[in-house]
Order: C-alpha cells, then sequence, then structure tokens
C-alpha cells in the first residue's frame, strides 16, 4: 500500500525545486508570508519552554519541528472556517490569528486561554482523537446551513488507535462533509513509536475503508503542506467531501516539558537529522536559492516578532489573578457539605498563606 501512497513533495531538503509545477503560484509576498508565520511560531515555542522551566507557565507540549505542517495547514483556511485542535497545535492557532496572550493564559491553566475573539476555534483537545467528531459535526451544520465555510480537525499519529477517529472519518464520509482531518505523523505518541502504534505502513491509506480521498504529503516542506491543503478545502467548499491528510513531519523535542525523550529515543539521530529536516532551514535555502532573501527584512521581522512575544508574556502576567472559588464552584447547582467543608478549609489555608 506505501507505493500507493508517495510522498508529495515541491521544494527537497536542499532547499531546491523536485516539482516546479506550482513555480507560477509563488510570490515574494506567499513566501515571507510563510517564513515569517514560522519564524513567529518557532520562536514563541522556545520563549513557551523557557518560561516553563522558570517556574511563569505549566506543563508545556513543544512542537518545534512541526512549524511548516502547523503553518502551512492555518495559511490555507478562510477566516470564517473551523478549527479543532489538539494540545500540540498552537502553532497553527496563532497563525490563524488566535490572541497570543490567551495562548500562554491557556498554559497557565486559565479558562480564559480557551477563548480567543473573532476566530472559530475551539478549545485544544486533550483526550486523544475526540475533536475529529466534534469537527465532523460542524461541518455539518455548516452542510445543512449551506455556506462554504470548512473545518479542520488536528490530530497526532496516536489519534488513529482511537474509536472517535473511525467515527469521525465515517460520519464525514457518508454525509460527505467539507472537513478535512490533518494528521501531522511525527513518528511517535508520546514514547510509542509509529511501528508499534498501527500495522499498516501509512495513515494516509486509512482513507479507503471510508471511501475519501488519503493524500501524504512532505510534513516538512511548507509548499506541500500549503498548495495540498489548499486543494483539499477547495474540493470540501464545492461539495467534494473530507479528505484525510498526512503530513509526514518531525518532533525534535520531547513530548511535553514534563516528558524525557532520552528514554526511547535516540537524540543522535534527532540532532543529525535536524539539518535535513528542519522546515525552517529547508525554507530558508530556498529562498537564498530563489532570491528572496532579504537579511534587512529578516532581521526587522526578527525584533518585530521578539516584542510581540515579550509584550504577550507581560499582558498574561499582569491578568488578573484567578479565583481560588473556582476550584469548586460551577459544578453544582447547590455544593454538597463535604464539598463545602473543603472550600472552607482552602480558603482558610490560602489567607493563612498570605498573612
Amino acid at each position: 500500500m506505501e507505493e500507493l501512497y508517495p510522498i508529495t513533495q515541491y521544494v527537497n531538503e536542499e532547499g531546491k525545486f523536485s516539482d516546479d509545477s506550482i513555480k507560477g503560484d509563488i510570490s515574494t509576498e506567499l513566501v515571507h508570508t510563510f517564513y515569517y508565520n514560522m519564524l513567529r511560531i518557532r520562536t514563541f515555542d522556545r520563549k513557551a519552554k523557557s518560561l516553563q522551566r522558570q517556574g511563569r507557565l505549566g506543563t508545556y507540549a513543544l512542537f518545534e519541528g512541526q512549524e511548516a505542517a502547523q503553518v502551512g495547514s492555518a495559511l490555507s483556511l478562510e477566516i470564517d472556517d473551523w478549527v479543532f485542535p489538539t494540545y500540540r497545535d498552537h502553532g497553527a492557532l496563532l497563525t490563524f490569528g488566535a490572541n497570543m496572550p490567551n495562548v500562554l493564559l491557556y498554559w497557565n491553566g486559565r479558562a480564559e486561554g480557551n477563548v480567543h475573539p473573532g476566530r472559530n476555534i475551539f478549545p485544544p483537545a486533550v483526550p486523544i482523537a475526540t475533536q475529529l467528531p466534534h469537527a465532523a459535526g460542524a461541518a455539518w451544520a455548516d452542510k445543512r446551513k449551506g455556506n462554504t465555510h470548512v473545518s479542520i480537525a488536528y490530530f497526532g499519529d496516536g489519534a488513529t488507535s482511537e474509536g472517535d477517529f473511525h467515527e469521525g472519518m465515517n460520519f464525514a464520509s457518508v454525509f460527505k462533509l467539507p472537513v478535512v482531518f490533518f494528521n501531522q505523523n511525527n513518528g511517535y505518541a508520546i514514547s510509542t513509536s509509529i511501528e508499534k502504534q498501527m500495522n499498516s505502513k501509512t495513515i494516509a491509506q486509512k482513507s479507503v475503508a471510508y471511501g475519501m480521498p488519503g493524500i501524504r504529503i512532505d510534513g516538512n516542506d511548507i509548499f506541500a503542506v500549503y498548495f495540498e491543503t489548499k486543494k483539499a478545502f477547495d474540493r470540501a467548499r464545492n461539495g467534494g467531501g473530507p479528505t484525510l491528510i498526512e503530513a509526514v513531519t518531525q518532533r525534535f523535542g520531547a513530548h511535553t516539558t514534563a516528558d524525557d525523550p532520552t528514554k526511547y529515543r535516540d537524540q543522535n539521530e534527532v540532532e543529525s537529522t535536524r539539518d535535513q529536516l528542519d522546515p525552517l532551514i529547508r525554507l530558508e535555502r530556498f529562498m537564498k536559492e530563489q532570491k528572496y532573501w532579504d537579511e534587512n527584512w529578516v532581521q526587522e521581522i526578527t525584533t518585530q516578532i521578539n516584542e510581540e512575544i515579550e509584550k504577550a508574556v507581560v499582558d498574561m502576567e499582569n491578568f488578573p489573578k484567578a479565583n481560588v472559588e473556582d476550584l469548586f464552584d460551577h459544578v453544582f447547582e447547590e455544593l454538597p457539605w463535604p464539598l463545602q467543608e473543603q472550600k472552607d478549609q482552602y480558603l482558610q489555608s490560602v489567607r493563612s498563606e498570605q498573612v
């Protein structure tokens, strides 16, 4: 089956065209948009990791290595489309227009971090694969309304072992819904390798059982991600139904900041392949090869990005502190007496610590 699902690639690891059929669709503006957003979310990711190490954020899910997959797919969306992310897709959310301080608030354990005004973004799904039926449901609603909005469900390779993956795919196929199932296959579900996760050679081939198109793309080639995802969205908008996309990519870091990848992954292999697999390095090579590189512009946006992120950190840390009573409220209409006792004891303890 693997030979039936070759990996689509337009720009190779050296930054050269492997397929120049898209050359006429590429402009300086598009290339610079790719680079700006990829640099922006990588800088954000590294800053968030640093904040967590300093105790200023909670446990954080890193995505370095998956920038092309997230930026390319998010830029293919239109403003009224729906996004159903996992906990690792905040790069896509930021590209789609999520509020950066709110993204930081999410990783600080605040409910306000789930809300992004002006964008149809569902809260990140922490339970694996639950967002696929949600995306199918939103797409069904849009189809019934008669509009041209589409939904995208992001998920990792581990999600294919969950029942919700199959339910979402089947429902979308039966009702021919405008939804794209976007898999970022980074080779690991926490510590479980793809070889131990499934017996099929590709994730894309799973589409056959549901009668929908399935494609594999080089998830480190932003041109392949952008143009192939856009085709899938265009197909969905025009009544063609769902598509399963497998973006083959790499997770350079740990699963989260609470994970130790040295226990299950050869770190020498990770570093030795970075030069060939890093999506940002590939885009830089392409820009220099095709004369899109502008050193002054890169320095300018680097400063701009750093300033934006630092301001977002300040906004996050200046946000009003959480009300500790919220730990107990908003669950029962009338708080049961055991919880009321716990609440009173906890509040008394907090007040004692503040004296």
